[in-house]
């Protein structure tokens, strides 16, 4: 990795969590600046607006949401742990500025063509997560062929990203665990 490459990545790794807390109207160029102890000058050498900081932001946080993700599914053997090991991640919060889909995704639901597209990407993808534990629960006859994997896979992801949102504003974690039992008891439902 180049010098360039480097630096670049340090502003991103930099910046991400700031970007992710404070939103991208919010983050100040002041406020990048301040984190990364580099000039104006070596922040734009780097990049060509903050806009591209933002978006290379998202995209580093995504992948290390779904690296964290995809690591705890890893970890289990059956669907019913892979599923619950998943819930636990979720549970879990993140030392980079709580979910880049809520916080990014609100900001750029209708100012952002291309920011929304790569949370909508995201939020496609954390929906096949699930959908793929309960499809391979279902062929390995671990779960019941009566759920219905699309439509739980969209309301399991619903149901987190609200009990996130939950937690992030309430600043407590009892409604979080509330909607994380009730996944998990009807989950456990369709177990065979």
């Amino acid at each position: 990795m180049s010098k360039a490459d480097r630096t670049r990545q340090f502003i991103i790794v930099t910046s991400a969590p700031i970007i992710n807390k404070k939103g991208m109207a919010g983050t100040s160029l002041s406020d990048i600046m301040g984190a990364t102890k580099l000039a104006k000058g070596g922040i734009y050498g780097n990049f060509e607006s903050k806009e591209e900081i933002c978006h290379e932001s998202y995209l580093y946080l995504a992948r290390n949401q779904a690296a964290r993700l995809d690591g705890a599914i890893t970890k289990g053997k059956t669907a019913k742990e892979k599923f619950f090991n998943l819930l636990d991640a979720y549970a879990t919060k993140n030392d980079l500025g709580g979910c880049p889909i809520l916080n990014f995704g609100i900001e750029a639901d209708d100012t952002n063509v291309v920011m929304k597209k790569n949370v909508k990407r995201s939020i496609l993808n954390s929906q096949k997560r699930i959908f793929a534990i309960i499809s391979d629960g279902i062929y390995n006859k671990e779960i019941s062929e009566k759920i219905d994997a699309k439509s739980f896979s969209i309301k399991v992801f619903a149901m987190i990203e609200g009990a996130i949102l939950c937690r992030r504003v309430t600043e407590d974690d009892e409604q979080t665990r509330i909607i994380l039992q009730a996944i998990r008891s009807e989950f456990e439902n369709y177990l065979i």
